[in-house]
């Protein structure tokens, strides 16, 4: 009988202001910096790629992934994972597994592309098993707290079964992948063994990508193999995946239900956003200090979509371009020149999409209903009915070419109707509504 209390082989799990200041990563930065080289500044630029700023979203994927990994190491030891055991054992004779450990201990984490999941993720991993292999005594076992893998581009099945094999030998300095290859093992061997494998030494399994089963017809193949493991090990399994993977597991119901868990979209205007913008601009490695103001904030909104990696490789590639050509200011106008020098790609992508002066937006902005379109993000600190917003008009090259009207015909009719003019011009030229400080 194994004498195992696994609620003390883990850290003690954290909540509110200790978790956060635990999951916090802030490099350390020194303002002389700036008075350095270009060499030195530009590598030392790169540290703000390692800022980590906690948030809602990381207080609950860590608490999602400690509570699974507890549910998982205490279903180890027991009478009924030694049974299962000896079944996985038969099942790989016959190729006939029987589940005796199973449970619903899969979820889903899903977010939008960019907005943190994987360093929440990782950062989470980090703090609730001190990146220790967990060691048990009576009788003598070792256990990775978790396995993090990718989901193969191809869905392969038996690509994932070995990468798992090949992490706890890794972490372990076991021997497990290099005797299936050798064995030339079949996937239904494979899963048997990686079973056995997750029963004995896994506590938790992160599949990462999970959305690339949206590419292969062996996708559900996949996620059937998942299930199985879940079946035969009894361990927790988290996929990791983007919005477009929900309509998959929504497809039937035993997939709807494994897939049950967090989700998460673009970061909101609020109070984090405003914290988080100021924490990157508080790491300048140009020459000229500068404030974040405002409206460099709402550009940084707008110009992101919300998403936390845009605005962090946009401060970073502003700082960049401002060093190397001598600047040496980090304000709008290299905001605005990284914007459409390194990441035109993006450009497409980034919702609310704004269109701005310049001559690259323009290009991309060819046609007539991209030229016309009015975008006005809404947010809870800057209303759009409010008197002190101020309106930017941006009038296409060829209107008098293809329109009837005039800005005195329109203001002679707001004047007539008693209406805002801001709201007869939407739909004739395109309109971005900054809110002024």
């Amino acid at each position: 009988m194994c004498n195992w209390n696994m609620a003390e082989v883990l850290p003690m799990m954290l909540t509110g202001r200790e978790l956060k200041e635990s999951l916090k990563v802030l490099p350390e930065y020194e303002s002389n910096i700036r008075e350095q080289s270009q060499a030195v500044r530009l590598m030392a630029l790169n540290d703000i790629y390692k800022v980590y700023l906690p948030s809602e979203m990381s207080c609950e994927i860590y608490s999602k992934i400690y509570l699974a990994m507890l549910r998982s190491l205490q279903k180890k030891g027991t009478k009924l994972a030694t049974q299962q055991k000896y079944a996985n054992f038969k099942g790989m004779k016959n190729n006939e597994y029987t589940g005796l450990v199973a449970g619903s201990d899969s979820f889903t984490i899903i977010g939008s592309s960019g907005i943190g999941k994987s360093s929440a993720i990782s950062r989470a991993i980090n703090i609730a098993t001190d990146n220790k292999v967990i060691e048990l005594q009576n009788p003598y076992c070792r256990i990775i707290p978790s396995v993090v893998v990718q989901t193969p581009f191809d869905c392969s099945v038996k690509s994932l079964l070995l990468e798992i094999l090949r992490q706890v030998d890794e972490s372990l300095d076991t021997h497990y992948f290099d005797m299936a290859v050798r064995a030339k093992s079949t996937v239904d061997i494979l899963i048997g063994l990686v079973s056995q494998v997750a029963l004995n030494h896994i506590g938790l399994l992160v599949v990462d990508e999970i959305q690339n089963i949206l590419n292969h017809k062996q996708g559900k193949s996949l996620v059937g193999c998942l299930t199985q493991l879940i079946n035969n090990s009894g361990i927790s399994i988290c996929m990791v995946g983007v919005p477009e993977v929900e309509n998959f597991f929504m497809e039937v119901e035993y997939l709807a239900r494994r897939s049950l868990g967090l989700n998460y979209g673009r970061m909101e205007y609020n109070s984090y956003f405003r914290e988080f913008c100021e924490v990157l601009f508080s790491y300048q490695y140009v020459k000229n200090q500068s404030s974040l103001s405002d409206g460099m904030l709402q550009w940084l909104y707008e110009h992101s979509g919300g998403v936390l990696a845009v605005v962090v490789s946009l401060i970073h590639s502003a700082q960049e371009i401002s060093i190397l050509n001598g600047r040496e200011v980090l304000d709008l106008v290299a905001l605005e020149e990284a914007y459409s020098k390194r990441l035109i790609m993006l450009h497409n992508h980034i919702q609310p999409a704004i269109q701005v002066g310049s001559s690259i937006a323009r290009k991309s902005a060819s046609k007539k209903e991209k030229r016309n379109k009015v975008t006005v993000p809404e947010t809870n600190d800057c209303a759009l009915e409010k008197r002190h917003s101020e309106a930017i008009i941006n009038v296409p090259a060829n209107k008098d070419a293809d329109s009837d009207w005039s800005f005195a015909e329109m203001a002679a009719r707001a004047k007539k109707e008693q209406v805002n003019i801001i709201n007869l011009l939407i739909g004739k030229v395109s309109i971005t509504e900054v809110c002024r400080a």
